[in-house]
């Protein structure tokens, strides 16, 4: 088999991948279309390596890495979306722009409508 048909299957999975990335809102898909960037990195490791007859299979080494880094990515991506989930109550890559606390009313709506004020709330003793 030529290298070229891996290569262009690897091309159009990484294409994929990074349109996912970027036009996801969704905290999963984009971690699944950086899989699918990790996967046609991969791909085209072993297509290399086996096509240039490697004696030491250096392509394929590297492959094994790459999907052991990814496993970790996944697990600890998973874990950082569920703690924001927990905390936000959204996993909405748009909605989560601030890395800050979310804000809770202080007070409730006035009868004049005007708008209550948001407070930022404290839990430690520490000075600000």
């Amino acid at each position: 088999m030529h290298v070229v048909y891996p290569a262009v299957v690897a091309a159009l999975l990484f294409s994929i991948g990074v349109y996912g990335v970027l036009a996801r809102r969704n905290t999963i898909l984009v971690l699944m279309s950086v899989e699918l960037m990790l996967n046609a990195v991969n791909l085209n490791l072993v297509a290399f390596d086996v096509w240039l007859r490697d004696q030491l299979h250096g392509g394929q080494v590297l492959t094994l890495f790459v999907i052991v880094i990814a496993a970790a990515e996944v697990g600890i991506g998973l874990a950082i979306v569920l703690a924001v989930y927990r905390n936000r109550q959204s996993i909405d890559l748009d909605r989560l722009r601030e890395l800050s606390e979310p804000t809770e009313l202080s007070d409730p709506p006035s009868p004049n409508g005007a708008q209550p004020v948001a407070t930022k709330v404290t839990t430690g003793g520490g000075p600000e």
